[in-house]
C-alpha cells in the first residue's frame, strides 16, 4: 500500500457507495482495480482463487449472506452466477454500500446487473495520478474557459515518449526500471492473447489472435478499415470480427466512435482505433524511445494514443459526462482527432500534434469546425510537445500536452 497512487475514481467511489447499493469497477487487467477497491471493502472475496470461489459456485446466495459489507467480489467473471446473487440481495435490501465488484471482462454470458449495478470504468494510470497532482479534468477546464498552463517540469519530445512508454499499468509504471518494464509489457501482451482470451473463448488460435493484435496495434490512432486489419493479420473477416470483439471485451482496445451532426454531411461512420495504453504499441513493435522518435508515423500514433488514454480516464469520472468521438469527412479534407460532446450540445475539439512549435496551420481544422458549429463550439485546443500556451484564434488555443496534469 506504500506505493498506492490516489486514483481518479477515488473522488467518485465513496459517493457512489454512500448512495447506491452496488458498483462494478471494470477495466483492463493490472490497472489497479482490486488495489483501489480493497480500500473501501470490509470483506474481500477473490473469485479467481478456487478455494474462495467454491462456495459461490455451489450456492452464491448463501455464500453472500452474512458477510461484512461492503463486500468486494474480485474478478466476478470467474463465477458469473454471483451477479444473479447480487441482484437478488439488492432487490431484497436496497441499502447503499453493499457490494463492490471488479472485473477485467466487459461481459460474460447473461447480464442481470442492469438497474442494480452502477459501472465505473478504471483505466491505466494517468500522468496526473502517477505524479499525484490534483488536477481538474482538462475538458472541464476548457468548458469553464480556465487558462491552461504547462506543468512545472514540462517534458520535451523525448520526455513525452518516455512517459508514454512508461505505461499506465501501476505494477510497472511505479518504480520499475525501463528494461524490466519492457519485458513485463511484452509478457502482458503474450498473456492476453495466449491465456486471458482463451478463458473467454477457448476455440481461438493464440498465434492468429496475436497477429491480429499486432496489426491492430500498428494502426492505433488510425482509421484503417476492417479489411486492412484482417488482411495484414492473414485472417478472414469473420475471424477478425470475433478477435475484435474478444479484445474489446478484455478492454485492451478502446475505440472512439465517429461523431455525427445534422449540420455536417458526409462524415465517415467508422470508429478510430486505439490501444488502451500507448506502451502496448511499443510492446508489440519492440520500439524504444529512440526508435519512436526516428519513425514519424509511429511517433504520431504513440503521442495520440497516449493523450487519448489520459482524456478517456478523465472523462470516465467527469461531472460533465463528456462523450469522446473523432471526426473525419468522407473525402478526408477535414479531420479532428477528438471531439468531446458535453451535455448534448457543447463541443470541445482537440488536435494532438508532435511538434514543439504549432502554428496557425495546425489549427485549421479547429477553425473549420468552429465555423460549422457556431456557438456550439465551446473551445478548441492544439495539444503539442512544446513549452508554451498561446492563442491561435477565437476560442482556440495551443497548449502543452503537460497541461493535462499541470
Amino acid at each position: 500500500m506504500e506505493h498506492y497512487r490516489r486514483r481518479l475514481v477515488d473522488k467518485l467511489l465513496p459517493r457512489v457507495l454512500a448512495e447506491l447499493p452496488a458498483v462494478l469497477m471494470i477495466g483492463p487487467r493490472a490497472t489497479g482495480k482490486t488495489t483501489t477497491a480493497r480500500r473501501y471493502a470490509r470483506t474481500v472475496v477473490r473469485l479467481d482463487k478456487d478455494a474462495e470461489a467454491a462456495a459461490f459456485r455451489a450456492d452464491p446466495d448463501s455464500a453472500l449472506a452474512g458477510l461484512a459489507e461492503p463486500v468486494l467480489l474480485d474478478e466476478w467473471q470467474y463465477v458469473p452466477a454471483v451477479l444473479g446473487a447480487v441482484k437478488r440481495a439488492v432487490d431484497a435490501e436496497n441499502r447503499p454500500g453493499r457490494f463492490i465488484l471488479t472485473g477485467s471482462v466487459r461481459d460474460v454470458g447473461t447480464w442481470p446487473g442492469t438497474g442494480r449495478l452502477i459501472w465505473l470504468d478504471i483505466h491505466p494510470l494517468t500522468v496526473s495520478e502517477l505524479l499525484g497532482t490534483a488536477t481538474r479534468p482538462l475538458l472541464e477546464r476548457l468548458a469553464d474557459r480556465e487558462p491552461l498552463e504547462a506543468a512545472a517540469d514540462t517534458p520535451d519530445l523525448r520526455g513525452y515518449i518516455d512517459l508514454a512508454l512508461r505505461s499506465g499499468f501501476p505494477e510497472v509504471a511505479i518504480d520499475t526500471p525501463e528494461p524490466m518494464r519492457r519485458r513485463w509489457l511484452r509478457s502482458y501482451v503474450r498473456q492476453i492473447v495466449e491465456r486471458d482470451a482463451l478463458e473467454i473463448d477457448a476455440g481461438r488460435d493464440p498465434a492468429r489472435l496475436g497477429d491480429f493484435f499486432e496489426a491492430y496495434a500498428l494502426n492505433s490512432a488510425g482509421l484503417a478499415t476492417d479489411r486492412t486489419i484482417h488482411t495484414a493479420a492473414g485472417i478472414n473477416r469473420e475471424t477478425a470480427l470475433a478477435y475484435h470483439k474478444l479484445l474489446t471485451n478484455l478492454r485492451v482496445i478502446d475505440e472512439l466512435p465517429a461523431w455525427r451532426s445534422n449540420r455536417l454531411a458526409r462524415l465517415v461512420k467508422s470508429p478510430k482505433r486505439y490501444l488502451a495504453d500507448a506502451a502496448l504499441l511499443a510492446a508489440v513493435t519492440g520500439a524504444t524511445t529512440s526508435t519512436v522518435i526516428a519513425d514519424g508515423d509511429l511517433l504520431g500514433r504513440t503521442i495520440e494514443t497516449f493523450v487519448v488514454a489520459q482524456l478517456r480516464a478523465e472523462a470516465a469520472v467527469s461531472e460533465l459526462y463528456p462523450r469522446l468521438h473523432h471526426l473525419r469527412d468522407s473525402q478526408g479534407r477535414h479531420e479532428v482527432d477528438i471531439v468531446a460532446e458535453l451535455d448534448g450540445r457543447r463541443i470541445i475539439a482537440v488536435e494532438v500534434k508532435a511538434t514543439a512549435a504549432p502554428g496557425p496551420d495546425h489549427a485549421r481544422q479547429l477553425r473549420w469546425l468552429r465555423e460549422q458549429l457556431g456557438d456550439r463550439f465551446t473551445a478548441g485546443v492544439v495539444l503539442h510537445t512544446g513549452p508554451r500556451t498561446f492563442n491561435l484564434g477565437e476560442r482556440i488555443i495551443a497548449a502543452p500536452i503537460s497541461s493535462l496534469w499541470a
